[in-house]
């Protein structure tokens, strides 16, 4: 695979309509979480800064060309240079970072920032976020409310993040998100200390099943709208 651009990044993840988080408390963890999504199928995952090492951890799996690493919980721009440098492919901070789309932008990654109300999801929209994340999406309202963010802001690719699991996920596919970010329900630190590696494995296939299935019953098309 050619090494792809925002653009097709974002397509790319809009596309799988799954992406997982993986925030774990060790690079070895954060290692074998990864394998376990690779085995399930997933073609990428997000490696949040609050894993010891994570830039170590992306460089490593950024080497993999069929794999799209991203990093979350970016917090400042040097953290950005750090992940791009690494290999990063998709940047996302839980809030609006000044410098984090123009350094984004230069370097062809695709970089998300992050709102709840429409005020912030306009600000990050604005400030030139790729797509902005509903963080935390469940403390707002759910699918409901991505459904009517969704309606007013149509050409802002919605990535809702925060509470999502199997029972809900079909929920937020079809209220309009162009892909949902999902941690603990997917990868769980304690299935991986506890060598429960095919419980990670298990619960993967069950969640890119449920995103077909929604995709089959035609649920709402994914967004992947970039400015010119």
């Amino acid at each position: 695979m050619a090494c792809q651009g925002a653009r097709e990044v974002l397509a790319s993840l809009s596309d799988s309509r799954v992406v997982p988080v993986v925030r774990v408390h060790s690079q070895a963890s954060a290692r074998l979480a990864v394998e376990a999504l690779i085995t399930a199928g997933f073609k990428a995952a997000e490696i949040t800064m609050t894993v010891p090492g994570a830039i170590d951890v992306i460089r490593d799996l950024s080497r993999d060309r069929e794999f799209l690493v991203g990093v979350g919980t970016i917090l400042n721009v040097q953290q950005v240079e750090a992940s791009i440098s690494a290999g990063a492919r998709f940047v996302v901070s839980p809030v609006i970072v000044e410098g984090l789309a123009d350094l984004c932008r230069d370097a062809d990654v695709l970089g998300i920032m992050s709102g709840l109300t429409p005020n912030e999801i306009f600000a990050a929209w604005q400030e030139g976020s790729g797509a902005v994340k509903v963080f935390p999406a469940n403390s707002a309202g759910g699918p409901a409310h991505i459904k009517a963010i969704r309606d007013v802001f149509p050409e802002v690719p919605l990535i809702p993040t925060g509470g999502i699991d199997i029972h809900n996920l079909a929920h937020y596919l079809r209220a309009g998100a162009a892909f949902v970010g999902v941690g603990t329900d997917l990868v769980n630190e304690e299935h991986i200390a506890e060598g429960r590696i095919d419980t990670v494995i298990e619960m993967g296939r069950k969640y890119l099943q449920r995103a077909r299935k929604v995709e089959e019953r035609g649920g709402c098309e994914p967004c992947i709208c970039r400015r010119s």
